[in-house]
């Protein structure tokens, strides 16, 4: 098994995104697992990834790969299951230097957030404004 970068539950490295879906999360872990759903989004909308490069084996111990197109660039992921417990935990490694050990650890957690999601947003949209503010003040 290749070496994982620290986590953020180490102090070191890592970031938190959280991101509301107006979905289902049997949907929503279909899009991370399905090689032809996550080939249509991974990498945004500035990149390609044709879906024959992409191959899942979606348990724990097995790999993922896929090649990107960014512009010029040929880029090629790979990946190992750490973690699988449909539909709410996904937890695997990534890295676009498939001969170095070191791996980033990507961990997803879908939850139904039923009414909440709408509170949740809400509060989403007060915080980030805030700090959006709190960085002009930062510069200026």
């Amino acid at each position: 098994m290749a070496e994982a970068l620290p986590s953020d539950d180490e102090g070191r490295y890592g970031i938190a995104i959280t991101r509301v879906f107006d979905a289902p999360r049997e949907r929503v872990w279909r899009e991370w697992t399905e090689p032809e759903r996550f080939a249509d989004w991974f990498g945004g909308p500035q990149s390609h990834v044709p879906l024959a490069s992409v191959a899942m084996d979606v348990r724990e111990g097995g790999g993922w790969r896929l090649t990107m197109f960014a512009g010029e660039r040929e880029i090629h992921w790979i990946g190992e299951f750490h973690e699988v417990s449909p539909p709410e935990r996904l937890v695997f490694t990534v890295t676009d230097m498939p001969h170095d050990e070191r791996r980033e650890v990507v961990t997803v957690d879908l939850a139904d957030l039923g009414d909440a999601a709408q509170w949740l947003e809400r509060y989403r949209s007060f915080w980030t404004g805030s700090f959006d503010d709190l960085e002009r003040r930062l510069r200026g």
